[in-house]
């Protein structure tokens, strides 16, 4: 789904990334972590268009995301669906109407279609229907996320990016979320990639782990990642939390592995 080769990325005259390389498979959900100011969320932006890489090439689809042109990228992004932190929602714009921009920009339906569409995907995100007519203002933190993924998953996205999606939730709300990812992914078919530092998350829902350390990517599972020796990812995946994640997402694939047998 995604294929990035030799990517260097430069901010001033700071190098974020160097020939970093990631590959992105169907249907599975990568989580990428790393320390604050790494480039996590410069890796997403940089991968989606928002922002242009030194060297290097990006393909999503099997095409070459800096080679389209202006109008061409507007269409091809139609094809994935983007949560930013806390949702990015227009504050001026009720959910629904937050929902229907995508629809708006891409196709041209009628106002009782696109009335539709919107119900079903507030639905899908478990919001509640009277969420339809407020202000983000009017939402707490777990629900403008949720809203925020309503509007990314609009166009019917194959590809999902999620940044930070659980940062600034309880830990309820935070597994409700990671739930509903997961649920989202095995119906829909979706391919994710998400950028996170919650340890919880990864081990509920993610099939393999990117961390990003000294400016590239090291990919593995959990326990993979573990045996690694840099000292930020013996910190992060060794300490006490990351041990209990690791166990966490033991239980996990043991659960999921008698879900199949049954």
């Amino acid at each position: 789904m995604v294929r990035v080769r030799g990517l260097e990325t430069r901010m001033g005259g700071n190098v974020i990334h160097r020939n970093l390389d990631l590959d992105l498979y169907p249907n599975e959900v990568l989580g990428v972590v790393g320390a604050s100011g790494a480039g996590k969320s410069v890796l997403l932006r940089t991968i989606i268009g928002l922002q242009q890489p030194t060297s290097g090439t990006i393909e999503v689809f099997g095409q070459d995301v800096n080679a389209l042109g202006l109008r061409e990228r507007k269409s091809f992004g139609a094809r994935w669906g983007v949560l930013f932190q806390d949702g990015a929602l227009f504050s001026s714009l009720t959910v629904a109407e937050n929902v229907r921009v995508p629809l708006r920009e891409q196709l041209h339906l009628s106002e009782a279609l696109m009335d539709q569409i919107c119900a079903v995907k507030i639905a899908l995100v478990g919001l509640p229907m009277d969420a339809a007519r407020k202000y983000p203002s009017e939402l707490s933190g777990g629900m403008r996320k949720r809203a925020g993924l309503a509007r990314a998953l609009a166009l019917e996205p194959r590809l999902l990016f999620l940044d930070e999606p659980t940062s600034g939730l309880d830990p309820i709300s935070a597994g409700e979320f990671d739930a509903l990812i997961r649920d989202l992914k095995d119906a829909l078919g979706l391919t994710v990639f998400m950028v996170t530092h919650d340890l919880d998350s990864l081990a509920a829902i993610a099939d393999r782990i990117a961390v990003l350390v000294d400016n590239r990517l090291k990919i593995g599972t959990m326990d993979e990642l573990a045996q690694d020796k840099n000292p930020w990812i013996q910190a992060y995946f060794c300490g006490p939390r990351g041990r209990a994640a690791r166990q966490m997402e033991a239980e996990a694939a043991k659960e999921r592995e008698a879900g199949k047998g049954s």
